[in-house]
């Protein structure tokens, strides 16, 4: 009974290291083919993500386009619903006119 029970978790510790290092293979391949594909086309793969990040931060879907009146209208909005004090809006008023 003892042998039987030895032998199958010696089976079944075998299959797992198996699994265990082919999930490593491919992780390890995966990651050099990016690193290569990254270079093949001129990205620096240490700094992809912060360029990406410039890259958006810097695109004009994330700028604002109201214009000033109508951030103004907002504002004035705000401190007729009492969401602001009178204080903060003339601290955002002062901030919008100052763009």
């Amino acid at each position: 009974m003892v042998d039987n029970f030895t032998t199958g978790f010696s089976v079944v510790f075998v299959i797992v290291a198996v699994v265990i290092a082919v999930v490593f293979v491919f992780i390890v391949v995966s990651i050099v083919r990016n690193l290569a594909r990254a270079k093949q086309r001129g990205i620096d793969p240490l700094t992809v993500q912060t360029d990406l990040a410039a890259k958006a931060m810097n695109s004009d879907l994330l700028k604002s386009e109201r214009s000033k009146a109508d951030r103004l209208a907002e504002v004035d909005a705000m401190l007729a619903a009492g969401s602001i004090t009178a204080d903060e809006h003339a601290a955002a008023r002062a901030a919008i006119l100052g763009d």
